[in-house]
């Protein structure tokens, strides 16, 4: 199965383009990962490499299509971007 080309600039401006702070989802009801990770000039790659989780389970949570990570799962990114449960999470 081969990518077409549109695919293939989709997914770098997801996986590998530094984010800008225009690119920060605003008011995310369900965390703050995007904030933080963007404040951290990380791309969703760069988390998943630190976390060893998938690029796109890292989206899903930041876009907030998964909404209940394990608490295993919110330590990890927790540790990555240097910040408590309660600064990432709204538990």
């Amino acid at each position: 199965m081969s990518i077409n080309l549109l695919n293939m600039f989709l997914l770098y401006d997801i996986i590998v383009k530094k984010p800008s702070k225009g690119d920060v989802m605003k008011n995310n009801k369900y965390n703050n990962i995007s904030k933080y990770r963007t404040e951290l000039e990380l791309t969703l790659f760069d988390l998943a490499t630190l976390t060893n989780l998938s690029v796109g389970y890292l989206c899903h949570l930041e876009n907030g299509s998964r909404k209940n990570p394990s608490m295993k799962t919110m330590i990890k990114i927790c540790k990555a971007l240097n910040k408590s449960l309660s600064d990432v999470f709204y538990l």
